[in-house]
């Protein structure tokens, strides 16, 4: 019979084993980074000299949308005002972005 066969070569293969999470969020801790370094590769070059030329203007950067939640501090930002949209910011990453001229904008 199937039972025997699998309780001689495949012992512990009924039954219930461990513990049950009724509510499992699965990749609820998922939290994609980049770093500051590589904020201005997410728009264009030809948006990134625009902006350069318009002093008044600062380029909105949604890093969400990109699929990134949380920007690192790592590395330099070109002195041009920016504004970053993000889920969350280190501080390293928001003195950086402000020391720039940016601003970043904490959106969930």
């Amino acid at each position: 019979h199937h039972r025997i066969f699998m309780d001689k070569y495949h012992p512990g293969w009924f039954g219930k084993v461990g513990m049950r999470n009724f509510h499992l969020i699965k990749h609820g801790k998922v939290c994609p980074t980049i770093n500051v370094e590589r904020i201005w590769s997410l728009v264009s070059q030809e948006t990134r000299e625009k902006f350069a030329k318009e002093k008044s203007k600062a380029p909105v950067i949604d890093v969400t949308k990109a699929g990134y939640f949380k920007v690192l501090g790592k590395g330099k930002l070109p002195e041009q005002p920016v504004i970053v949209k993000a889920r969350y910011f280190t501080k390293e990453a928001e003195t950086k972005i402000k020391e720039a001229g940016g601003v970043c904008v904490l959106c969930a």
